[in-house]
């Protein structure tokens, strides 16, 4: 999508085009404003595309905010799940499961998740929850997103800002979800990157989802599968904003999934993605009123779990703009 000249001016501008800034702009186009997303980058490139992505509360606080945002969004994937061919949304079923005895994490009340018995735990592992939830396909679904933004009238214009002061130029109502640009461009130096890597790889007939969940564990270890693909991982490099290839590390995240599932033994290798995890002590999400006649949006520091609080965020920031509370 591209701005037309003749096009009225917006509404409402977001600034990023992630999972986080394009649900944004869907909800609010959808509410009937005129919305524009800007970015920096193409939707292809951003960091959202290199998420897993499944349903998981991964590396985000406030605990009380985060499960109430999950459980709006875990609602909204269910119903996208219904037509997964369209919107690349699947509900699989899958096990967390941990090498070491631990406490059951809060969010699995809202998966109904049940303990998983001994005997069907992974070799290595002491204790775990069976439950199904939503994986997405990511490029599949920002395609399906950029649809329906298109679809509510609303658009995409390339723009890199040096600060949300440019933005607010552009539109009297601006919502920032830039993610972990947010450092730079608020500037808020609370956020800090976090770089992610997965390995995609073709699919031997593994249908159920599986992830490390053992306390404090130095790597990653989770499948994810699709229909012709799963995606394998992963790394979380606190600190680390460079996306650099490193051949490395991508064989150590299939040897890791590997001895989780044989069947992954000998698959073919697809491809690996690479992306930055905003990392923050807390979500920020609200607004603040810079100029007068000028309202700025917050919705960035969402950890490792933008997809999972992508729809609970972008309704509360629907609301906030609409004066609904």
């Amino acid at each position: 999508m591209s701005e037309s000249t003749t096009r009225p001016g917006p509404d409402a501008v977001v600034v990023g085009a992630g999972v986080s800034g394009l649900t944004t702009a869907v909800c609010l186009a959808e509410a009937g404003l005129r919305v524009r997303v800007d970015t920096c980058l193409p939707v292809s490139k951003t960091s959202s595309v290199a998420a897993g992505a499944m349903w998981d509360p991964y590396l985000v606080e406030p605990l009380d905010r985060v499960l109430s945002w999950s459980a709006a969004s875990l609602a909204e994937f269910r119903l996208l799940a219904g037509d997964p061919q369209t919107t690349g949304v699947r509900i699989r079923a899958g096990t967390h499961e941990s090498r070491l005895p631990c406490v059951e994490p809060a969010w699995t009340a809202l998966v109904d998740a049940e303990p998983c018995a001994i005997e069907d735990l992974r070799t290595g592992y002491v204790t775990g929850w069976w439950y199904r939830a939503p994986v997405i396909d990511m490029p599949d679904y920002l395609d399906y997103l950029l649809r329906r933004l298109a679809l509510a009238g609303g658009w995409l214009q390339r723009r890199a800002y040096v600060s949300l002061a440019e933005a607010l130029t552009e539109a009297p109502v601006v919502v920032n979800c830039s993610g972990a640009g947010a450092r730079d461009l608020v500037p808020d130096h609370e956020v800090a990157p976090s770089r992610g890597r997965l390995v995609v790889v073709e699919n031997p007939g593994i249908t159920t989802f599986f992830c490390d969940d053992t306390p404090n564990a130095e790597e990653l270890v989770y499948i994810f599968p699709h229909t012709d693909t799963v995606v394998l991982g992963g790394t979380s490099d606190f600190g680390v904003g460079e996306l650099t290839e490193d051949p490395l590390s991508a064989r150590a995240i299939l040897q890791r999934c590997m001895a989780v599932e044989p069947l992954l033994r000998g698959a073919k290798v697809i491809g690996e993605r690479m992306g930055l995890r905003p990392l923050r002590s807390q979500v920020r999400l609200g607004e603040e009123r810079p100029g007068s006649g000028q309202r700025l949006l917050h919705n960035y520091g969402h950890g490792g779990a933008g997809v999972t609080l992508s729809w609970g965020c972008a309704r509360e920031i629907e609301r906030l703009v609409l004066g609904w509370g």
